[in-house]
């Protein structure tokens, strides 16, 4: 069995991950923003099984690196990271948001933390191989504009979620080349259209699926040998935006993240 760590594990998708990872036996590290929330959760999932709790939010990468460094040290037997948190389009025609770093929101949370995460839980992860990082991202995608990665001219909210979706798929591709030959496997995904979750309903959309058609392909990512690198659509291995394939984009990215993500 795997201790997987799984971020926005305090609702929607998470949540229901968190449910059916532990009642398998797997032992669950959820993340929250809200502590009362986490321990609360934490609570429900002990009656099932071995789980624990971990408090941070996710647009400081301060606090991102922090969660890291406390889940490698009180975990070193993790195997499984499920970067699942995110903030959606927000409501309609709500304005360019910040982090706490001064960054896009949309590109802190959805894109800057989970690499960051990532980055620091990857030495124990390559202890533990074969281990698995799952990124939970989606069919919504839309190149970066180098000229203006933190999207400060035009701003739209769909297009921020749909740019670090991008972002986040193009980063999974190049890090499973990295990655090659440790077996720490590393996949994308789009769970399933417009879950019934806070963040799509927050943005004004009538739900068109629930979480429990977003869980399988999670899941089997999780927990199964899917190969490294790939996109999947559900549980189907799909194709991505066909600009996250490309090397020089990749780089590109590279070279933004590290400048954006420096302490």
């Amino acid at each position: 069995m795997s201790t997987i760590l799984i971020t926005g594990a305090t609702s929607g998708l998470g949540r229901h991950l968190a449910f059916e990872l532990v009642r398998s036996g797997h032992t669950v590290l959820a993340h929250g923003r809200d502590r009362g929330r986490t321990e609360s959760l934490v609570a429900e999932l002990r009656t099932e099984g071995e789980a624990e709790g971990y408090v941070a939010d996710l647009a400081s990468l301060a606090e991102v690196r922090e969660l890291g460094a406390r889940v490698a040290e009180a975990r070193p037997g993790l195997d499984v990271l499920v970067n699942n948190a995110g903030v959606g389009a927000g409501s309609p025609g709500s304005g360019r948001e910040v982090s706490v770093d001064g960054h896009e929101l949309r590109l802190a949370v959805n894109y800057l933390a989970p690499v960051a995460l990532t980055r620091s839980l990857l030495p124990v992860l390559r202890a533990n191989a074969p281990a698995r990082i799952v990124n939970v991202g989606s069919a919504g995608q839309e190149p970066i504009d180098f000229d203006d990665p933190e999207f400060t001219r035009g701003y739209a909210g769909f297009a921020a979620y749909c740019r670090a979706k991008f972002a986040l798929a193009a980063h999974t591709f190049a890090l499973a080349e990295e990655l090659a030959g440790t077996e720490v496997a590393v996949n994308v995904l789009h769970p399933a259209t417009f879950m019934d979750t806070a963040m799509v309903r927050e943005g004004g959309v009538a739900p068109w699926s629930t979480v429990a058609d977003g869980a399988p392909g999670v899941l089997a990512l999780a927990t199964e040998d899917r190969g490294t690198g790939g996109y999947f659509d559900g549980t189907r291995p799909a194709r991505a935006h066909e600009g996250t394939y490309d090397k020089e984009t990749q780089k590109r990215l590279a070279a933004v993240t590290d400048q954006l993500s420096a302490p």
